[in-house]
């Protein structure tokens, strides 16, 4: 589980300081870019380089825009995996995602972004809970190592961040992952075409239950991963971009086998933040897609595998079938 305080970044706002940036940054969005992230790269011992790359690839797993059909829906929905921050240049809509698009009457979210109560709610959900201090969980020397590097590298003020929860620290090494000066949210673009046209926008989970996920990680066990994270950046920064590629090429069949690759941060927690949530998801839809036609968003790897959502839908009876997306 691992990062993202910086919904900042999804405007296309020019790199500032981050804790300038954070002024601005809507809480929800932050938790629930965070949580998303976590899936993507916190709980992945995946390999560095161009490894994962010369697995073979599976024709049939290479888009990320499927069609949900069968059973009792009377029109099909839709269902796109995300990448919740991309370089600007790298935000581009297929004219199947948006023919699709207008085929759905509501547009479904992990959370709905602008929902009021969520960005009320998340401004609870950043610190740790129990009134502890990140000096509670390193040796004086690790926390100096931590304090440096966001001062210096980050250019932020320690003091306001030592309550923090390490996860939500980790997420504000995001930026120095990506190589553009823009960023733009994928989900951002679709709620702006959900505006533009008239479309309801709808969460499947809200901030208390987000939150409550970050929480069921110890503490300890996030500590770890932020000093690790932070002494071993060039390796973070290798497997980030290695992520990044097998989204932008669509290959969903390798993002799971990367995701399944668990260290020592994961263990039973995969259940948590993936799995668990996948089920939830597939629940809601049952009951949602019968009465209108969905265009589902949601990270993308929450999609491939025998657990993740497709398949899921799949054992439930429906025909989900991959859309060119291209």
């Amino acid at each position: 589980m691992v990062f993202i305080v910086l919904r900042f970044l999804w405007r296309g706002v020019k790199k500032k300081p981050v804790h300038k940036l954070l002024n601005f940054t809507p809480m929800s969005k932050i938790i629930n870019l965070f949580l998303a992230f976590c899936v993507l790269m916190g709980f992945v011992g995946c390999k560095t380089g161009n490894q994962w790359l010369k697995l073979p690839i599976e024709p049939s797993q290479q888009t990320l825009l499927w069609e949900i059909s069968g059973k009792n829906l009377k029109q099909p929905s839709y269902i796109f995996g995300t990448f919740h921050l991309l370089c600007k240049e790298d935000l581009v809509w297929s004219e199947n995602l948006k023919k699709a698009f207008a085929a759905s009457q509501k547009l479904y979210l992990e959370m709905d972004l602008d929902e009021v109560s969520n960005t009320m709610g998340a401004l609870f959900c950043m610190n740790m809970k129990g009134n502890k201090t990140l000096k509670d969980f390193y040796t004086p020397e690790e926390y100096k190592r931590i304090e440096t590097y966001f001062k210096d590298s980050l250019k932020m003020p320690f003091a306001m961040l030592n309550k923090f929860k390490p996860l939500m620290l980790e997420s504000l090494l995001y930026p120095g992952l990506m190589k553009c000066k823009a960023m733009s949210g994928v989900e951002e673009g679709l709620m702006k075409f959900a505006k533009e046209q008239k479309k309801d926008v709808e969460g499947f989970e809200n901030i208390q239950f987000q939150c409550a996920v970050f929480d069921s990680v110890p503490y300890e066990i996030q500590a770890k991963g932020l000093l690790r994270t932070i002494d071993s950046l060039a390796t973070y920064k290798a497997e980030f971009n290695t992520m990044l590629q097998l989204y932008k090429t669509q290959q969903l069949g390798l993002l799971d086998s990367l995701l399944n690759r668990q260290n020592e941060t994961t263990g039973a927690s995969m259940d948590i933040l993936l799995y668990n949530r996948n089920k939830n998801w597939v629940a809601q839809m049952k009951n949602l897609m019968p009465k209108a036609g969905l265009f589902v968003a949601v990270g993308a790897g929450h999609l491939p595998g025998p657990q993740g959502v497709l398949q899921l839908l799949r054992k439930e009876g429906y025909s989900v079938k991959p859309i060119k997306n291209l």
